[in-house]
């Protein structure tokens, strides 16, 4: 059947729906697929509009050349387009609650580099799937964000303990220790990663639709909270203001104490 492209609101984000999936490719290999304003809301476009679609039963989530997310745009190099005012919007412009939300299934396709918002979008799917050369980190606290969206879903999936050493220390984690603690759902060789995707869509798509829909919501009934307040005082926090500028002056925070 042919792919029917759709319009997501960014020139980013590469979407077409054929057999039941609105398949969604993050393509801005350049900045390592890193996430604009339009992007996060035409991801969230994406999982409004596989709600409202009796055609499409999974939303897909993959990226381009290696990378699947870095996380969000941190030099303001965003498109321009969005009318919305990140001000007052704020969150509703991220896509993370929809995902879950979206009685249809989300599945994130993990085809390489995964960090922070890239993370948030793998802790906030059904079903993930990493190519074995994936690398999964949470980078925020190296910044000074303390991200609500991180702190409501990791430990839930893998354990306080696991998700605080994640969290406090930063480290990247390959694809088999992901796969390990819970993180993901499968992994599959790089070599043949598009095959095994297909295959767990295929494994999807025999079970019963409604019944994924009402388990789903069984299930996520179960999730801690996500505590928007503070995310909220994080963001307007001079620790912010200082990670984000040492991030682009290629610097350590000064909050970094030498050994």
């Amino acid at each position: 059947m042919m792919r029917q492209p759709l319009d997501l609101g960014s020139q980013y984000l590469r979407a077409s729906v054929c057999d039941g999936v609105l398949r969604v490719t993050i393509a801005r290999p350049a900045r390592r697929n890193a996430l604009t304003v339009e992007m996060y809301h035409g991801l969230k476009r994406a999982a409004v509009l596989a709600e409202k679609s009796r055609e499409i039963s999974i939303l897909l989530i993959t990226g381009t050349e290696g990378v699947f997310c870095v996380g969000g745009e941190m030099a303001e190099r965003h498109e321009g387009t969005v009318r919305a005012d990140r001000e007052t919007d704020r969150f509703d412009l991220l896509p993370f609650a929809e995902f879950e939300r979206c009685p249809k299934m989300v599945v994130t396709a993990v085809n390489g580099l995964c960090h922070g918002g890239g993370l948030n979008l793998v802790l906030f799917s059904d079903l993930s799937i990493a190519s074995d050369q994936a690398r999964f980190r949470a980078p925020e606290l190296l910044r000074g964000v303390a991200d609500c969206f991180l702190g409501a879903r990791l430990a839930s999936r893998i354990g306080v303990a696991r998700a605080k050493e994640l969290l406090f220390t930063a480290r990247e984690i390959t694809a088999s220790e992901a796969h390990a603690i819970g993180l993901i759902s499968r992994t599959a060789p790089a070599e043949a990663f598009d095959e095994a995707v297909e295959r767990l869509l295929h494994e999807v798509h025999q079970t019963a639709p409604r019944a994924r829909t009402l388990l789903k919501r069984d299930i996520n009934r179960h999730l801690p909270p996500i505590d928007y307040a503070m995310f909220a005082e994080s963001l307007a926090s001079e620790e912010v203001h200082e990670g984000f500028a040492a991030f682009a002056e290629r610097r350590a925070p000064r909050w970094v104490k030498g050994c």
